[in-house]
């Protein structure tokens, strides 16, 4: 497979000519240019990690979790552990407030926590556990448990999609399937709503109530949350030779995801540092819909299995450089749990024609299939072309659906089947700690409706998951793992289609970046 023809030239023209997008960045003020443009404002009702990077510069959680993924406090000031760690009561710092004036309570928290449980991989195991969740008063928030939970803190300071995040009660107590309508955290910097303009720009203004823990280092989302900047600009800009431009220029601070090409052209400018934005690779994964034909049946599924070339859509994301992707089964690679239970399956001998034979045997008939894809984020756009170029070659009925990240965001949501407007496949990535472990990988789970969308109903994964949380030690849940990986490399909820290293860049005077994602406290500039 080649790279996609759609960045073909782009270096080239990130040196031509055109209009400033607009002045010099300040030192009060940080220029972004994000991954896509940011269509929802609800990290609980979405997974994007756009509207992650969002949340996480307008709410705060109680916990946070460092790159050792050790939980570490933060809007808590502390827990106290009793009855066989079966009541757990968390005290609130004082003086925190929200974004509009009123303090936090732990009623909102509970009322946070409650909505967040019912969207979250780890929080859906937490809930059943549950007895009671209460607020003993304004500053005190307890969990009755039927039985101990060793990981409630662990789950609380998760920062998988969706985190924990706090919002006011009457905002929390949203449909946790509906979006909110009002975007109010306590969080490090406020968002503007009036200045919010989807597809052009987003702009966060430094909350000077904002208090950051008094101890710790920063480490991913753990540590003081310092905001040195009094604003924070994101401009969408999709077209990788402007962004590209803008940034040599100095009137833009930080690109979060250049292409390869716009890469080799930083590399060269001495202004310009080009770093992975996290220590660890990005998983990325072909996600099938698993209520509709033809990706229902799970021999459909298995018949792509000798088409997928992991080193085709990882080359496609970011060059040819191997240094730079690595396969990759359910675990994020360089982790614990990662394993090669079942890898056959991926690294054995890749083959079109055995995959149509396949497809065959499985009882395909010119069934429609539905790839739906972006064009404006780096990651899913080169896999969705590869994706596509597969699908063609495999001769199926293929409808090709390409449009922007935000639409791409509220289709995947529908559960119609294609007649009706549905889609069979799409494609995209994840942060490395999200595959880490089966508590975090939130498109493992194989419980039905309740999943991540294309919804697989699979018991034995969610059996392997259930043993994995009551392990006494790593070593057995490295045994459960290989179970784990072994099963969902049979069942398909989706499958691998590699691990990247992602990177960014960013204008040589920032410094204090802290890794993970995009993260804006502790950046400062030089």
């Amino acid at each position: 497979m080649q790279r996609r023809d759609f960045l073909a030239g782009a270096a080239a023209a990130a040196a031509l000519p055109r209009l400033a997008i607009g002045q010099p960045a300040g030192s009060s003020v940080l220029k972004f240019v994000p991954q896509a443009n940011l269509t929802s404002l609800d990290p609980i009702w979405t997974t994007a990690n756009v509207t992650r990077n969002h949340a996480w510069l307008v709410y705060d959680v109680l916990y946070g979790m460092d790159a050792q993924f050790r939980p570490q406090p933060q809007m808590a000031a502390g827990q106290v552990f009793e009855d066989d760690d079966r009541l757990c009561t968390i005290t609130l710092r004082e003086g925190l407030r929200f974004h509009d004036g009123a303090p936090v309570r732990a009623a909102d928290c509970v009322a946070s926590l409650r909505r967040w449980m019912k969207r979250s991989s780890i929080g859906q195991k937490l809930e059943p556990a549950i007895e009671e969740l209460s607020a003993l008063d304004d500053r005190r928030l307890r969990f009755r448990l039927k039985r101990r939970f060793p990981m409630l803190l662990q789950a609380l300071a998760t920062p998988s999609n969706p985190a924990a995040f706090i919002m006011p009660e009457r905002i929390a107590r949203t449909d946790p399937y509906q979006q909110i309508q009002e975007t109010v955290g306590s969080g490090p910097f406020r968002f503007l709503a009036r200045e919010y303009n989807s597809g052009s720009f987003v702009a966060y203004q430094r909350n000077p109530d904002y208090v950051p823990v008094s101890s710790g280092e920063p480490s991913l989302t753990a540590g003081p949350k310092r905001a040195h900047f009094d604003r924070i600009e994101w401009h969408i800009i999709v077209d990788a030779a402007t962004a590209s431009a803008a940034l040599q220029a100095g009137e833009i601070d930080w690109y979060e995801q250049p292409p390869p090409e716009i890469q080799q052209l930083f590399r060269r400018n001495r202004q310009i540092t080009v770093e992975p934005i996290d220590r660890l690779r990005n998983p990325a994964i072909l996600r099938f819909n698993h209520l509709h034909p033809p990706f229902n049946d799970k021999k459909m599924r298995q018949a792509l299995l000798p088409a997928i070339d992991q080193a085709d859509y990882m080359t496609a994301i970011v060059g040819p450089d191997p240094a730079l992707f690595a396969p990759m089964g359910v675990f994020t690679p360089d982790t614990p749990l990662a394993n090669d239970a079942g890898m056959g399956a991926l690294t054995g001998p890749r083959s079109i024609d055995r995959a149509k034979a396949l497809l065959k045997e499985a009882g395909y008939t010119d069934q429609l299939i539905r790839l739906i894809g972006p064009t404006d984020i780096l990651a899913p756009a080169a896999m969705t072309q590869v994706a596509g170029d597969m699908f063609r070659r495999l001769g199926v009925n293929l409808d090709f659906v390409l449009t922007d990240w935000g639409s791409v965001i509220q289709r995947r949501a529908s559960r119609e089947p294609v007649e009706k407007g549905g889609w069979s496949v799409f494609l995209t990535a994840f942060a490395s700690f999200e595959f880490a472990d089966p508590a975090g990988n939130f498109p493992l789970r194989g419980n039905g409706t309740g999943a991540w969308f294309g919804w697989p109903t699979m018991p034995r994964l969610e059996e392997l998951r259930d043993a994995w949380f009551e392990a006494p030690d790593l070593e057995a849940q490295q045994r459960i793992a290989r179970d784990i990986q072994r099963t969902a490399l049979d069942e398909l909820p989706y499958i691998p289609v590699g691990s990247y290293t992602s990177l960014t860049s960013l204008r040589r005077d920032l410094t204090g970046r802290v890794p993970g994602f995009a993260l804006f406290w502790n950046l400062r500039r030089a």
